[in-house]
């Protein structure tokens, strides 16, 4: 079988070693499965180094991702077999609502698909391209439902925001809140605040922009931010455009429409847009085992983990042939003809 070294993240090695404990009692055999707890740079000047290495299925950010595999180039002539590469890496995603959408459908998936987690997934909805004839009754019920939002320890279940998960992810969604409050293009409607002094806690926000081309359209921020760009209701299709072209992504996307023309359109035009493409729901939760999760571009190698399609990735194929009546003669029998 495929034996491999897990080197976790720095900010969730608990969690991996609980995840160890459960397979070591589950019977997973010792050295099945290695985890390692280092410094990235200490892991990756072994692995990368090693005649051995021989695949890398990689979680985190693009840039990390793309330093991994030049890594990878660069020793390529060093490895015994040419390995194999798969990551999911980051996302900028979309909710597109059509005319027809329903108002309270798009602000359900909104509030679920931006701030569940604190929007610390890369599936986490963090811009969206509203009609403008549903945009006042969407507003109206999208702030009024966020300032409900409870925020504090993850111990109370009735809370529906807490703390986001280090230090360094607080201080740079703050400063992108720092940003907003400096962008004239920007309307702050709700939230727009973080603090630390007691656990590092990042009010949900929701701004609208006039630049669908703005920061917080493009980038990824990783925390509980949406911005919101209303579009004129006959200019779907170059809605559609922007949600195409407006960040280098391509993880997760969802629209809301009640036209079945207006679903089959963008299902088609948005191809490449998301890898996992979802339709009146929010672009967040696949299901393992029911909803094979990856994307493209620079969201990663869209290998969908959690399906066969990401295992056959880590297969080596062998043929064997066996000729039952072996030839005793070199000779075809074309060239006596």
């Amino acid at each position: 079988g495929n034996v491999i070294v897990w080197k976790p993240a720095d900010s969730q090695v608990y969690s991996a070693q609980v995840i160890m404990e459960v397979f070591k009692a589950a019977g997973l055999p010792d050295g099945v499965i290695n985890m390692v707890t280092c410094d990235g740079p200490v892991a990756g000047d072994v692995v990368f180094n090693h005649p051995d290495f021989s695949g890398l299925h990689f979680t985190g950010s693009t840039g990390v991702f793309r330093h991994l595999w030049s890594a990878i180039g660069q020793n390529i002539a060093t490895y015994k077999s040419y390995p194999r590469i798969v990551g999911e890496t980051g996302g900028k995603d979309f909710v597109l609502a059509h005319p027809s959408a329903g108002v309270d459908e798009v602000v359900t998936g909104l509030i679920r698909g931006a701030f569940e987690f604190q929007g610390q997934k890369c599936s986490a909805a963090s811009r969206a391209y509203l009609p403008k004839s549903l945009w006042p009754k969407i507003e109206k019920k999208l702030i009024a439902q966020v300032k409900e939002l409870q925020m504090g320890s993850p111990e109370d279940f009735g809370n529906f925001i807490t703390a986001v998960i280090d230090e360094r992810s607080w201080d740079k969604i703050n400063e992108y809140l720092s940003h907003l409050h400096s962008d004239n293009s920007v309307q702050i409607l709700v939230g727009g605040t973080a603090d630390k002094s007691k656990g590092y806690f990042v009010e949900p926000t929701v701004v609208v922009t006039q630049d669908p081309k703005s920061k917080t359209m493009v980038e990824e921020i990783f925390g509980p931010v949406l911005t919101i760009y209303v579009y004129e209701d006959n200019d779907f299709e170059k809605a559609m455009d922007l949600v195409d072209s407006t960040s280098e992504y391509a993880l997760t996307g969802a629209l809301f429409a009640q036209d079945r023309n207006a679903i089959n359109l963008a299902t088609e035009r948005l191809v490449h847009s998301a890898g996992n493409f979802y339709v009146n729901d929010k672009p967040t939760g696949a299901a393992v085992g029911q909803q094979p999760f990856g994307g493209a571009r620079g969201s990663g190698t869209n290998d969908k983990a959690g399906s066969v399609l990401n295992l056959w990735r880590w297969t080596s194929a062998r043929t064997i042939k066996e000729t039952l009546v072996p030839a005793t003669n070199y000779r075809y029998p074309f060239m006596d003809s």
